[in-house]
């Protein structure tokens, strides 16, 4: 098929009348998009609240292991009464 035969297909297809959608499935998709919102919004809540808890854990561990500070040498004792 070469491209004038497939735009000329395509513009078939689009002039076509949409078929009827059944009365009764609206109310089965909007049911079913607002249970999806619903969910999507739970997991984003929740990904923020433990990128939250994450931080404040990352935080709290940084102040009192003081991971910056260089550890004292253990190696040589200190050098007295010269």
């Amino acid at each position: 098929m070469n491209r004038p035969e497939r735009e000329a297909a395509a513009r078939r297809i689009m002039e076509k009348v949409p078929p009827p959608v059944p009365p009764e499935l609206y109310a089965a998709v909007v049911r079913r998009g607002s249970r999806m919102l619903r969910r999507r919004t739970a997991a984003r809540r929740l990904m923020w609240l433990l990128l939250f808890a994450a931080a404040v854990a990352f935080t709290v561990w940084a102040l009192t292991v003081r991971p910056w500070v260089e550890p004292p040498s253990q190696t040589t004792p200190p050098i007295t009464g010269w």
